[in-house]
């Protein structure tokens, strides 16, 4: 009798026990499925976030290009107007020297060599009349003549190059 009431006990302490581990099992898939809407919501609230921050920064590259393509214009207008003065003033200067007595010119030009500033002689030459450079290179020093006279040939080799 003992063992029968044993048996009855320990099949009531299994049946109670796989009671509990049903109801366990339940709370616990309860618990994933809530765990799995809470996922799904942090989800969606950061995919959210992602997207206005994406359209932020959509907004802020847009505008930064379109700054600076202003930018970019107005270089651009500012280039041309630097151009358009930098020819107003070699237009003049070319005038000037043009104008001036081939001893005089030289003169300068020799005192302008003297300084370093071989380039700028040379520039005001190239935009000088052929007969005014000759009666200048006339008064100029041999030296400077000399020098003036490859940049020219130089000039006039690289230019046929290009063409």
């Amino acid at each position: 009798m003992i063992n029968k009431l044993c048996i009855l006990i320990l099949i009531s302490v299994f049946l109670n026990a796989s009671e509990e581990t049903s109801s366990s099992l339940t709370r616990q898939k309860f618990e994933v499925l809530e765990l799995k809407k809470e996922l799904n919501d942090f989800y969606k609230d950061k995919e959210q976030e992602y997207q206005e921050r994406k359209k932020e920064l959509e907004g802020i590259l847009s505008q930064i290009e379109k700054e600076k393509n202003e930018i970019k214009d107005l270089h651009d207008k500012n280039l041309e107007i630097l151009q358009d003065i930098k020819l107003a003033v070699e237009s003049k200067t070319s005038k000037i020297y043009n104008q001036m007595k081939p001893k005089i010119a030289a003169d300068i030009f020799n005192q302008m060599i003297g300084e370093g500033k071989i380039d700028d002689v040379f520039d005001i030459i190239l935009k000088l009349k052929e007969s005014n450079v000759t009666q200048i290179m006339k008064f100029l020093s041999v030296p400077n003549a000399s020098i003036l006279t490859q940049m020219l040939e130089n000039f006039n080799i690289n230019k046929e190059k290009k063409d």
